[in-house]
């Protein structure tokens, strides 16, 4: 392949909702194929299910990709997030450190344990809907509901105080740059984010609460610094990021993938039983939580997928919208159908060692928001057409810019 023939990446699209087109061209006939970043660099894009999950699971694929011969994603010249060298981390992102790291969290990321929370969710979101509700029909959900939802959340979970998540959306969109920012906005970002969790990590082991954090310092002080400082400050940023990013952008999706054919939405109403399959169905369908549609890996050795070997040095992106829509692992895949037998199987949220830890909390959140969505307001729709939907661009996570809507 010359390097004219090479496709730039990320793909346009037809429309917001609608994945790009040729992602089901490339699962068809190149299931691993090469394209080109806006960094100029060339990875190779994993499009099948069972590659993608391979790529995710097998321990020899590292997401350190601050090595020699990774590619950049990024315009910056550091490469972006997952280019940047990070000191005193590197054991909680790979091999038996992260293993450690994940014991000392998941006890807190069970299904069970977040059932627990579903109640103050529930008062939470009615709280932000209240509030949406008295400005009066139109209303962005994005900004009333989606964003301020599960920052609130992540906030009560980690000690941090709510009124924060302006400073969160501002640092997290500028680390997760793509093309949109200089490096100098990059640097300042994650000083003022480290600044600022540092101080949030002190002010908890000096004072501790029932949150999070706290169980975490006092862990990491009575057990001999199992996790360092740098680790612990590390993990908060981790959550803020991922609790305020990733989930704020799946409800405005939610809710636009609902209501641009509503019949999906009117059977929720129907019959409330239909709620988690329709969130699994949401996050199975979706193609526009991130950019680029995957976390990106890198092999030291020649490996192979399906009859194709992939050498040694190449950064691989399993992506992630194309895969949940593989014919090969889901019956007519581009049909929206909550009662669908293996719809949870989707890798949303990943895979393996790296499956995310936060998911019982996200699907939590997310179904709450639906429940309380079809049974507060039954007459919700979209102000505008699906089609007049925009992504937000520039950036590894995307999401939608606004979900106006009406009741």
């Amino acid at each position: 392949m010359t390097a004219d023939a090479i496709p730039e990446f990320p793909f346009d699209r037809p429309t917001a909702l609608e994945p790009p087109p040729q992602l089901a061209e490339l699962r068809d006939k190149c299931p691993v194929a090469h394209v080109r970043l806006p960094s100029g660099d060339v990875a190779t894009l994993v499009t099948r299910y069972e590659d993608a999950r391979t790529v995710m699971a097998d321990p020899r694929f590292s997401r350190n990709l601050a090595r020699e011969g990774a590619a950049r994603l990024s315009t910056t010249e550091d490469g972006g997030l997952f280019s940047r060298r990070r000191e005193g981390t590197t054991d909680i992102n790979e091999g038996a450190g992260h293993m450690r790291w994940r014991r000392l969290l998941s006890r807190w990321f069970t299904a069970r344990k977040m059932e627990v929370w579903r109640p103050r969710v529930q008062a939470m979101a009615d709280d932000l809907l209240d509030a949406m509700l008295a400005k009066g029909s139109p209303g962005n959900l994005s900004a009333g509901l989606g964003l301020p939802l599960p920052v609130r959340v992540i906030c009560a979970l980690v000690g941090a105080p709510s009124e924060d998540q302006d400073k969160f959306a501002h640092w997290s969109r500028t680390m997760l740059t793509l093309t949109r920012y200089t490096q100098e906005e990059v640097d300042r970002a994650h000083r003022e984010f480290t600044a600022y969790v540092s101080d949030l990590v002190d002010r908890n082991r000096a004072d501790p609460g029932d949150d999070l954090l706290s169980e975490l310092t006092q862990i990491s002080d009575a057990e001999d610094g199992r996790l360092s400082q740098a680790e612990l400050i590390a993990t908060v940023r981790g959550l803020l990021l991922a609790g305020h990013e990733t989930t704020s952008n799946m409800i405005a999706i939610m809710a636009a993938m609902l209501l641009s054919d509503r019949r999906r939405f009117e059977a929720v109403i129907d019959d409330p039983d239909l709620i988690p399959g329709t969130v699994e169905e949401v996050l199975r369908m979706d193609s526009t939580l991130s950019a680029i549609g995957g976390v990106p890996r890198f092999i030291t050795e020649d490996v192979a997928l399906g009859e194709i070997t992939v050498p040694a040095g190449t950064t691989l992106i399993p992506n992630v919208p194309s895969a949940n829509r593989d014919p090969d692992k889901f019956d007519d895949p581009d049909l929206f159908d909550p009662r669908r037998p293996n719809g949870s199987q989707h890798l949303t949220f990943g895979a393996g060692r790296h499956y995310c830890l936060g998911q019982p909390l996200a699907r939590l959140e997310l179904q709450v928001v639906l429940g309380t969505l079809a049974r507060r307001l039954p007459q919700l729709r979209l102000r505008d057409s699906a089609d007049s939907l925009r992504l937000r661009t520039g950036g590894m996570s995307g999401g939608l810019q606004d979900v106006w809507v009406t009741w």
